[in-house]
C-alpha cells in the first residue's frame, strides 16, 4: 500500500525552527488531507517539506518504498505533483506549452519521446480539468481562477500518486473555489492521496476526509472535520469564540461570534 510516513519532522530556517517534530497517522491513497491553521502555523512549510523542497528538513518522510527527503529530484516526480501557491508572472507561453514543460521537466528522458504523445498527454489533463479551450491561450493573458487551474494541470499531468496543492483556492471566487475543490476531490477518488494547505475551513470541512490542525508549528490535532472542528479547538488555535454546527445536508459549519484575547 503506498501510503505517507511522516515521523518526527522538524524544519528551521537559520536558527529559527518552523516545524517541532511533526508525526502524523499514516495517510492512505484514496483520501483528500486538509492542512489548517492561522497563519504562521507551518502549513505550507510542511507541505514543501513533504515534496522535498527543504534541503534543512530532518526526520522520516516515506511515501510506499520512497524516501521523499533523500531521493532524487527524479524519483520524487515519478510519483508526487506539486501545486506551488501562484505560478511566475511574465511566462509568455501558451498553457499547452507549459503543460509540455512540466511533462518533461521531472524526467530528462521525457524530452526524447514522443511529441505527439506528450500533447496528447497534455490535452487530455486540460480535457479532465474543463479547461480545454484554454490550450493555446497564453499564461500571462488568464484570469486568477484559470491561472489556479493550469497549475493544477501542471501538477498532475505526470499522473503522480501524491499530490500537494499548497493553497490553491486563494484569492479565487466562489465558483472557482468550488471547481478546483471538486478537482481535487475526484482526483482523490481516482485513487490518489491528495494534500491540500487551506485557509476556508469551511472548504475544508466539506472536501476533506482529515483535517491535519497545525498551531506555532507543532501538530495540534488529526482526524475527520466532524471530530476535528471543535469551539475547544477553535478557541485555542484560532482564538475565536466560534459555533460548530451542522447544515442541512450535514455538512460542519464554523460560525464565529468574536475574537478572544
Amino acid at each position: 500500500m503506498s501510503c505517507l510516513q511522516v515521523r518526527d519532522l522538524s524544519v528551521g530556517y537559520k536558527r529559527h525552527t518552523v516545524l517541532h517534530g511533526i508525526t502524523l497517522p499514516d495517510l492512505e491513497p484514496g483520501e483528500l488531507v486538509a492542512l489548517v491553521g492561522p497563519n504562521g502555523a507551518g502549513k505550507s512549510t510542511l507541505l514543501r517539506s513533504l515534496a522535498g523542497l527543504l534541503p534543512g528538513a530532518q526526520g522520516g518522510v516515506r511515501f510506499a518504498t520512497l524516501d521523499l527527503l533523500r531521493c532524487s529530484r527524479r524519483e520524487r516526480a515519478q510519483v508526487l505533483g506539486f501545486m506551488p501557491q501562484t505560478l511566475p508572472e511574465g511566462i509568455a507561453l501558451s498553457v499547452l506549452e507549459t503543460l509540455l514543460g512540466a511533462l518533461r521537466g521531472g524526467d530528462p528522458q521525457a524530452a526524447l519521446g514522443n511529441a505527439h504523445q506528450q500533447q496528447e498527454s497534455a490535452y487530455a489533463v486540460l480535457e479532465q480539468l474543463g479547461i480545454l479551450h484554454l490550450a493555446l491561450r497564453p499564461l500571462d493573458g488568464l484570469s486568477g481562477g484559470q491561472r489556479q487551474m493550469v497549475s493544477l494541470a501542471q501538477a498532475v499531468i505526470r499522473q503522480p500518486r501524491l499530490l500537494l496543492l499548497d493553497e490553491p483556492t486563494s484569492a479565487l471566487d466562489l465558483r472557482y473555489q468550488n471547481d478546483v475543490m471538486a478537482t481535487a476531490r475526484k482526483l482523490a477518488d481516482e485513487g490518489r492521496l491528495v494534500i491540500v494547505v487551506l485557509h476556508d475551513l469551511g472548504l475544508a470541512a466539506r472536501w476533506a476526509d482529515r483535517l491535519v490542525v497545525l498551531e506555532a508549528g507543532n501538530l495540534h490535532a488529526v482526524g475527520t472535520p466532524q471530530h476535528t472542528l471543535t469551539p475547544g479547538m477553535l478557541a485555542k488555535v484560532y482564538r475565536v469564540k466560534a459555533r460548530v454546527e451542522a447544515c442541512s445536508h450535514g455538512r460542519v459549519q464554523v460560525h464565529v461570534d468574536g475574537s478572544l484575547p
